[in-house]
């Protein structure tokens, strides 16, 4: 049975791509730093293996990599979705907070990956690093949150580039807006309207949406596919700073 490995599992996207992996036969080691949202999220599923882990911590994510070995004996994927959102002004942005989101959003990605790529199956392991469009395109209030997921754009190519000879395969996915209980909770009726404006299909994603693009590549159909950013965005990315006003109608 393959094995896969996903950060940031108890809720929202990584908990999508967790339920996509069991449909599709795989087991998941579900990692996650809120130790009660996990238990509730792996409770109602099977061929599950929950860790709490802050994969910011080096000693936590070895422990972590070494257990899900013991477990699993090997591991095919590795979705590095753990990540922390930040939303201020520059000149608000301390060197705490800016630690702080680069220690989870970046440092949780190369910490993980590098404890994780030793027990990666021979020649078919996958690597799916979770961005945001945040990190293709400036935006006020997230000179932290952007630049951590511009440097995990980047080193997901790095991975491509120096794991490819063993069979690796590094992608990246750059989520837009979606629905997720946070957005819904922080995201204004009129903040959700700009929004929809803004993009071409004129709606956020889902999070079972963005999963799909997760587990396709991982999966053997992308088997080709490496070294990647695809922004699962509606479009967003691709209109750059296009005027809504301006689209013919």
């Amino acid at each position: 049975m393959p094995n896969a490995i996903v950060t940031g599992a108890a809720r929202g996207i990584g908990l999508a791509t967790t339920k996509l992996f069991l449909a599709e036969g795989r087991r998941v080691a579900m990692i996650d730093s809120d130790a009660d949202e996990l238990a509730r999220a792996a409770g109602a599923l099977e061929n599950v293996l929950p860790i709490v882990c802050d994969v910011s911590d080096e000693a936590q994510v070895a422990a972590m990599a070494g257990q899900v070995a013991k477990d699993f004996g090997s591991v095919d994927a590795l979705v590095n979705n753990a990540g922390v959102a930040d939303f201020r002004p520059m000149d608000q942005t301390d060197l705490q907070v800016w630690r702080r989101v680069m220690a989870t959003n970046l440092d949780g990605v190369f910490l993980t990956s590098q404890m994780v790529i030793p027990h990666m199956t021979a020649g078919r392991g996958a690597i799916v690093n979770i961005a945001s469009i945040s990190g293709l395109r400036a935006s006020t209030l997230r000179v932290a949150y952007g630049t951590s997921k511009a440097a995990v754009i980047h080193l997901t190519r790095q991975q491509a580039a120096e794991l490819g000879e063993r069979g690796i395969r590094a992608n990246c996915v750059a989520p837009g807006p979606v629905d997720t209980k946070l957005a819904l909770a922080v995201h204004s009726p009129e903040i959700r309207a700009a929004y929809h404006d803004a993009i071409p299909l004129n709606r956020y994603g889902k999070e079972d949406e963005i999963a799909q693009v997760i587990v396709f590549l991982c999966s053997e159909k992308a088997g080709y596919v490496t070294g990647q950013t695809i922004a699962a965005d509606g479009g967003f990315d691709a209109t750059g700073v296009g005027l809504p006003a301006l689209r013919q109608t």
